[in-house]
């Protein structure tokens, strides 16, 4: 029998309620693990809000906003990829959780009990506090759960950057409770404590008072973020701060925190961001002798080597000043306020993936999840100022139209497609003019607007074809060439609306393509292909 009072839809009034952890068990019990809502994407407007009266206080209060939008797109890109493999299936956590119920629980509690809500809450909270403790006290563990104390900044942003990997380990810690708690009720609690954590990622809220005696607060988890001596693990807590009293890890704040990792990585890049640690330990691995030291590398402390206690010397942990200057990066203003329209419009298609999942195809779906990270990735490489970050963010510009040419991707509104077209067609020439010389990127102009003036605009996409055009003989990277080739071609098929059009590309394809090709091979300047 399903409980009335429980509702899918999640109302203002609970959203809000939700991100503090004080909803009723009357409206949050579900009998079956189907019907429990999935919280944290219904959160997601809330996260904005949050984030946006975060940004509005911190300015009013100290003049300035509190952290960089670079570190933030970089908190918010590790937080999507930590969630794109739901995509495809159901989370490690409630998989491993589900399959010890159905085998092997004990007994089963009501699902519908207030008792059997209450227990959850603690359970979870406990469980939770053993799976953060370990995650800074074994290496292995410590490679996912590095990237959410990655962040130099302390903001509500640096609450969604999650890692990727943290779910392959956090589930040991809560199957004991598949022995006799429902899946159903554990799912509601598994979300609930993930949605507390958000609010305490924050400087604008000071001491709480008696609150700070048992609850887990901003205060308590700036202390867990920070690299100064005092704050290495400590305050490991969830919800609830009593497990680190009564365990002796707690610490309370008592000087300035400087937050980030005691060796910062100084990147926006988040596949270095997620998987940097896993990469020091390889290499720790191998060239540490002996193959019980070997073992110790993975399976103890971030900080041990041979002859050091488990979890290493804090001696050893690098002396903090508080005059720290966060790494930042230094693009122009101009070019952070693109990376921003690229994510916005990513996050877009995000938000979409999710909400159609059920009737997208398993392709679709792949091609979308690697689009997304493509993005990622791009603006990553925008950020740090990567000698090829303008090859990258042409490449996924054509991407792009690719997808939306397939119909595996679509603009956020379909009578913008032209406009999308032509920001994709003028942001590959942007890009491709700093990543060739400049006697090949006067050809590349000088081909691009002949092109358009011989041949008109017989349709929207003439700029887009006009821009792979000269792009493709001014360019000399083969593969990127070939796949702009492959575009046009496939273009040309079922062409009934201008078959001009499609003349023209066929006649270009066959004949200039390879006389392009030879000459941007060989010489760089590209004029002749146009006579």
């Amino acid at each position: 029998m399903k409980n009335p009072e429980a509702q899918q839809d999640v109302s203002v009034s609970q959203g809000i309620r939700m991100m503090f952890y004080v909803m009723k068990p009357s409206e949050t019990s579900f009998q079956t693990l189907e019907e429990v809502p999935d919280y944290v994407r219904k959160a997601t407007p809330f996260f904005i809000s949050l984030m946006l009266l975060e940004l509005v206080v911190s300015w009013i209060r100290k003049g300035k906003p509190s952290g960089g939008l670079d570190d933030a797109l970089a908190s918010l890109s590790a937080g999507i990829m930590s969630r794109l493999p739901r995509l495809f299936s159901r989370s490690i956590e409630l998989t491993s959780y589900v399959y010890i119920w159905e085998n092997y629980r004990l007994i089963s509690l009501p699902w519908d009990s207030p008792w059997t809500w209450y227990l959850t809450f603690l359970g979870v909270d406990f469980g939770y506090y053993w799976f953060h403790r370990m995650a800074h006290e074994v290496n292995i563990m410590w490679a996912g759960h590095q990237t959410h104390h990655s962040s130099e900044g302390y903001n509500l942003s640096t609450a969604l950057r999650q890692s990727v990997l943290q779910i392959y380990t956090s589930w040991i810690f809560y199957s004991p409770l598949a022995l006799f708690i429902p899946p159903s009720v554990y799912a509601v609690h598994l979300q609930f404590n993930l949605l507390y954590q958000f609010w305490i990622h924050t400087e604008v809220i000071d001491n709480l008072g008696p609150l700070e005696l048992i609850l887990n607060t901003p205060s308590h988890h700036r202390v867990h973020h920070g690299r100064n001596r005092y704050c290495i693990d400590r305050n490991f807590a969830g919800t609830l701060i009593i497990w680190d009293r009564i365990f002796g890890t707690f610490e309370a704040e008592n000087e300035k925190v400087v937050y980030g990792l005691t060796h910062p990585i100084n990147t926006f890049e988040p596949f270095k961001v997620q998987f940097h640690h896993l990469v020091n330990i390889w290499t720790t691995f191998w060239a540490t002798p002996g193959f019980f030291n070997k073992f110790s590398v993975i399976f103890k402390g971030p900080g041990w080597s041979p002859g050091k206690p488990r979890l290493g010397l804090i001696e050893e942990i690098p002396e903090v000043e508080g005059k720290e200057i966060p790494f930042s990066s230094s693009a122009s203003q101009l070019l952070k306020i693109y990376v921003l329209v690229q994510f916005a419009l990513m996050l877009a298609f995000y938000e979409e993936t999710f909400a159609d999942k059920a009737v997208l195809s398993q392709v679709t779906l792949l091609l979308r999840v690697c689009f997304i990270i493509l993005t990622l990735t791009s603006i990553g490489f925008l950020l740090d100022q990567r000698r090829k970050a303008a090859v990258l963010e042409t490449f996924r510009c054509l991407v792009f139209l690719m997808l939306c040419r397939s119909g595996h991707l679509k603009p956020c509104l379909s009578s913008s497609s032209f406009a999308f077209e032509t920001k994709c067609s003028f942001t590959s020439k942007m890009m491709c003019a700093k990543s060739i010389s400049v006697k090949d990127g006067y050809s590349f102009w000088t081909g691009y607007v002949g092109n358009l003036c011989n041949n008109g605009v017989r349709q929207p996409h003439d700029i887009l074809r006009s821009c792979a055009l000269s792009y493709t003989v001014s360019y000399r990277n083969k593969i990127i060439r070939l796949l702009i080739c492959i575009t046009l071609l496939k273009g040309t098929k079922g062409n009934k609306t201008n078959p001009e059009n499609s003349l023209f590309l066929s006649n270009f394809s066959f004949s200039h393509m390879s006389k392009a090709w030879k000459c941007a091979d060989t010489r760089g300047n590209v004029s002749t292909v146009w006579e």
